[in-house]
């Protein structure tokens, strides 16, 4: 229990900035008193004092904001910021070194019992106001952008954003910015996690601009083969000489 104590107490200087001492970590964050209060109801729902349980998560609830259900297993070193408004319910899993950020929510999708909520991996970060539902993984050391609705696996080191969620192509948008880059121009305050129809206009035109260049590279390489080719045929042509013409 110390251990984990310790472990809660440190990580929050890793990911909190702000964090200053240990006693103001220990007395003025909720996230923290959301572990330690959980860890104990969890103790009390695993020796099957369920009333019990559930009343030390429901006290947890009013004195932090945060929602914890005294079945969800969490591992270690993870960090609730903020944490107002966080979510979590029965059968969720948590892994290692996670971090959660205000208004995240790991619900379920059916009333039926069994496993309902989601899993997530060693590392995953949930921005704030995201939705995670149903029995779904989310993989190791993936990110879940702020407000989005996750339905589906995300795989691991994977960024999904958007409602519904979807999987950014980091190497589309590594080409996308490249080619901005080319020809000058540079899309402030357009994200490739926006569903606005100008940014899909501006990204389809800059995929079109890539095509355009691989292509235009693989022409000028043929036109040298070519050119090179031509070279070689004039000078063997210019350095002939005609047999003598014997009578």
């Amino acid at each position: 229990m110390f251990n984990h104590l310790k472990e809660d107490i440190s990580i929050v200087f890793d990911r909190d900035p702000a964090a200053r001492t240990h006693f103001e970590i220990l007395t003025t964050y909720p996230g923290v008193h959301a572990l330690i209060m959980h860890r104990i109801s969890h103790w009390f729902w695993t020796k099957r004092f369920y009333w019990l349980g559930r009343m030390l998560s429901h006290i947890g609830r009013w004195l932090t904001g945060i929602e914890i259900h005294p079945g969800a297993t969490i591992g270690r070193r993870v960090f609730i910021d903020h944490g107002m408004g966080v979510v979590i319910g029965e059968t969720a899993v948590i892994g290692d070194d996670c971090t959660l950020y205000h208004g995240v929510t790991l619900g379920g999708t059916s009333w039926n019992k069994g496993k309902r909520h989601p899993t997530l991996e060693a590392g995953v970060v949930i921005g704030a106001g995201a939705k995670v539902l149903g029995p779904i993984t989310i993989g190791k050391n993936a990110k879940i952008g702020s407000n989005a609705v996750v339905v589906k696996d995300v795989p691991d080191n994977a960024t999904a954003v958007g409602i519904p969620a979807r999987i950014l192509e980091e190497e589309k948008q590594k080409k996308r910015d490249d080619t901005a880059q080319k020809i000058g121009f540079s899309a402030y305050a357009v994200g490739n996690d926006e569903n606005d129809p100008i940014t899909k206009a501006i990204h389809s035109l800059l995929d079109h601009a890539n095509k355009q260049d691989i292509e235009l590279t693989a022409l000028k390489a043929e036109l040298a083969k070519l050119s090179d080719a031509q070279s070689e045929t004039d000078v063997g042509q210019a350095f002939a000489t005609k047999k003598p013409n014997v009578s």
